[in-house]
């Protein structure tokens, strides 16, 4: 099972020091990462989203990594490549209800990550909690999360191979 994490910050700032610190958590084993992102929001709302370099050591295969790509798309209305073309979007947003992310999940995330604020969110694979939060409290982060079932993972993964 993969955990969905999205933590909210106040200050980009500190969502940066945070992503900085879960890139570290990965190479000492402290989580397991399938995706990671530093999503900001500035003052008019519109929204930006930065991935890794290519020093980063995010293991996402090309059906992982299509998946968190449309999953953040998909939190945070943001529009990108591969979702434009068929009914891609529309299979993704009826395969995302039958899984953890229904509406109220999204609803929450979007109230929390406001204008103004910032958010990491990150696909664990594996995640040693305790050491996890101890590492990420001192940025005084807000967190929404949800846990994705290795069948709802398959279930969205089917349902964007289908809509191409």
């Amino acid at each position: 099972m993969a955990d969905l994490i999205v933590i909210a910050f106040d200050s980009e700032t500190q969502a940066e020091a945070a992503y900085n610190e879960i890139q570290s958590l990965q190479g000492d084993l402290v989580v397991e990462l399938a995706g990671l992102a530093l999503v900001k929001v500035d003052g008019e709302g519109k929204t930006h989203v930065e991935y890794p370099g290519t020093t980063g050591k995010i293991g996402i295969g090309a059906a992982g990594g299509a998946l968190f790509g449309a999953l953040i798309g998909i939190l945070f209305f943001i529009p990108f490549a591969g979702l434009v073309f068929g009914g891609l979007f529309g299979a993704l947003f009826a395969g995302i209800d039958k899984t953890g992310l229904d509406r109220e999940f999204r609803d929450r995330v979007k109230s929390t990550v406001t204008a103004g604020k910032s958010a990491v969110v990150l696909y664990a694979v594996k995640l040693t909690a305790d050491k996890f939060a101890a590492a990420l409290a001192p940025y005084q982060g807000t967190v929404v999360q949800t846990s994705l079932s290795e069948e709802d993972e398959k279930e969205l993964i089917h349902d964007l191979a289908d809509s191409k």
